[in-house]
């Protein structure tokens, strides 16, 4: 399965994975400076009259999310961040990891975003430019986060791969290991797709067998996982979680299973 960016921006999937990023910020910034590392950071930006108007995902996600009534405080934070980037009552613009993490940093905050296309990389350096603390870098994400994370203590990272590749999973995995490996204050957050348990529970073991003891898991399933073929949910897994970060992975999957997925749907949050 390729996971294009654009094709899928302002999925269920990025409403559990941005609301979820910005609350782990909010937790790191209250302790000082925050240094986020993004491995897959894609365009930062993106117009859902592109590509996501072929999918039609965007409709399923952030427009009824943005047109829901009651949502719970989680929820509402990455509304108001969507809404700030648009003007009227639709929604054009939707801000992938960059811009959203980018519109938050404060003078000491930084964050630096890694893309290996050239293209794509050029659509990220332009989304970032109105941002002093934020910037893009040419590079293997897996790689370049593990460096960069050596070089500033307790860092943010998120691994957010396309999947485009067999080994995405595995080196996933291990890039997130050797992180915390590395510095036990860091906060590691992978997504991964949910298509199947089988897929997922290697993903996991692939964690453990590299070292890591204690990790949340926090799933949103907007079907059963019968069809290996479709996305059927996605997975935020939070390596050396914040206090508070089971309640407020609940929030968040609780919401999108609940209000966004099909007969059958249910969210999940445990520790792996």
């Amino acid at each position: 399965m390729n996971y294009r960016h654009s094709f899928h921006a302002g999925n269920f999937a990025d409403i559990v994975k941005h609301a979820l990023l910005l609350w782990l910020l909010e937790r790191r910034q209250a302790h000082g400076p925050v240094l986020v590392l993004d491995t897959h950071a894609g365009a930062g930006l993106y117009d859902l009259t592109g590509d996501a108007v072929r999918s039609r995902e965007a409709e399923a996600g952030i427009a009824r999310l943005m047109a829901a009534a009651d949502r719970p405080p989680l929820i509402e934070a990455l509304a108001g961040a969507v809404a700030a980037l648009n003007s009227g009552a639709g929604v054009r613009l939707y801000p992938g990891s960059p811009v959203l993490v980018a519109r938050r940093l404060r003078e000491e905050d930084r964050y630096l975003g890694f893309e290996l296309n050239p293209p794509v990389l050029d659509l990220l350096g332009e989304a970032l430019a109105p941002y002093a603390q934020a910037g893009a870098r040419a590079g293997d994400g897996y790689d370049q986060a593990r460096a960069a994370a050596r070089q500033t203590p307790a860092p943010l990272v998120l691994i957010d791969p396309p999947f485009e590749q067999a080994d995405d999973y595995t080196r996933a995995a291990h890039a997130a290991a050797d992180i915390v490996r590395a510095d036990p204050q860091a906060v590691v957050a992978v997504w991964t797709p949910l298509k199947d348990l089988e897929t997922f529970d290697a993903f996991l073991r692939g964690l453990a067998g590299a070292g890591v003891s204690q990790a949340l898991v926090a799933e949103a399933r907007l079907r059963p996982l019968a069809n290996p073929m479709k996305m059927n949910g996605c997975a935020m897994v939070v390596l050396n979680p914040p206090d508070g970060s089971e309640a407020a992975a609940r929030e968040i999957c609780d919401w999108v299973a609940g209000t966004l997925g099909d007969e059958g749907a249910r969210a999940e949050v445990w520790r792996a």
